[in-house]
């Protein structure tokens, strides 16, 4: 088993929690970016650096991700190609993203984008908060509990 992090936009607090997961559970984690992310020394985190340009990251992720897996990424449409392939995917906001709700998710992220597209003000997400923070790190538990141990 082993986690893949989509780096590039993921908050500081959600890669703290991971790292201290990776080097008490024994899980290989991986974090996938175009910017070079600076990653605790530990035998099982890892950083991937990709060319910069549109959804490289995301790209290499799919590539890489097998079933099974436990991929952090906020990005609805890679959310959909990883689900697709049977990976376990969760937000940073602790969302979980499923075969049941992924459709219904990426249907809202579409028409969001074309309401931005078409001049109107959506807002944005709201700041990322203390709750998001412990819903993810309840998530993440919860998932990560059911792993086979590495170490």
């Amino acid at each position: 088993m082993k986690i893949w992090v989509d780096a590039d936009a993921c908050p500081v607090a959600v890669k703290e929690i991971i790292f201290r997961a990776a080097d008490r559970t024994g899980i290989e984690t991986t974090l996938v970016a175009n910017q070079y992310i600076r990653t605790p020394p530990s035998k099982y985190i890892k950083m991937l650096q990709v060319p910069r340009g549109f959804d490289e990251a995301d790209d290499e992720i799919v590539r890489r991700v097998e079933a099974g897996n436990l991929v952090i990424t906020s990005d609805i449409p890679l959310a959909a190609q990883l689900v697709e392939k049977g990976a376990q995917v969760l937000s940073p906001r602790g969302e979980l993203f499923s075969v049941e709700n992924i459709k219904a998710l990426h249907t809202m992220r579409d028409f969001m984008d074309t309401m931005r597209a078409s001049g109107v003000d959506t807002g944005g997400p709201p700041a990322y908060s203390q709750a998001d923070r412990k819903n993810f790190a309840s998530q993440f538990d919860r998932i990560i509990a059911k792993f086979p141990k590495n170490s």
